[in-house]
């Protein structure tokens, strides 16, 4: 109840910020943006190539689904989309093997692995299921509690099968006996 909206803080505020001020943003995301332009053109030709606004697309997302992660309104699916967006974030503003002051480089280093630590909590907020079962628990069950059930026909329908032919017998029996 209280970790998903700890989690989610971050990212509403880090993308709020991004909103109201996008240029750092997009001069840090330059160097990635530069070669995702290919990539985008080719395989989503409708979505903007400009830096200044796939940072923004970026930054709302952050806002949109920090706020639902918030909030609980798809926490699973909330938490997927922010883990997505961390990735070229976390690539565009620490490049720390591309630092050459020491002290710059152990900064930059430091939060590349916050960053990818927070990655860890979103795939894991994005698994969890509450303790209520997830999809694939219950597809697997239903296809087990199915099997179950046409062994148990077979089984029943041989035992009345087999019964059938000893009444069956047994009336024959009866009507030589006589």
């Amino acid at each position: 109840m209280v970790a998903r909206p700890m989690l989610a803080s971050y990212f509403v505020l880090q993308g709020a910020k991004t909103l109201r001020d996008p240029e750092p943003s997009a001069a840090e995301a330059k160097p990635v943006a530069d070669r995702m332009v290919p990539m985008l053109e080719k395989y989503a030709p409708q979505v903007p190539t400009d830096t200044r606004t796939l940072v923004r697309i970026n930054a709302g997302i952050k806002v949109g689904a920090g706020l639902m992660l918030a909030t609980g309104r798809l926490p699973r699916l909330s938490a997927l989309a922010l883990a997505a967006s961390l990735v070229p974030s976390t690539l565009a503003a620490h490049r720390f093997w591309e630092a050459d002051d020491p002290a710059e480089k152990s900064r930059q280093r430091t939060d590349f692995v916050r960053d990818v630590g927070l990655a860890g909590g979103l795939l894991l907020a994005g698994v969890d299921t509450e303790g209520r079962p997830g999809l694939r628990w219950r597809a697997g069950r239903a296809a087990s509690d199915t099997r179950r059930a046409a062994r148990t026909a077979r089984r029943e329908a041989k035992l009345t099968a087999r019964a059938a032919r000893a009444e069956a017998t047994s009336k024959a029996k009866g009507i030589l006996h006589r």
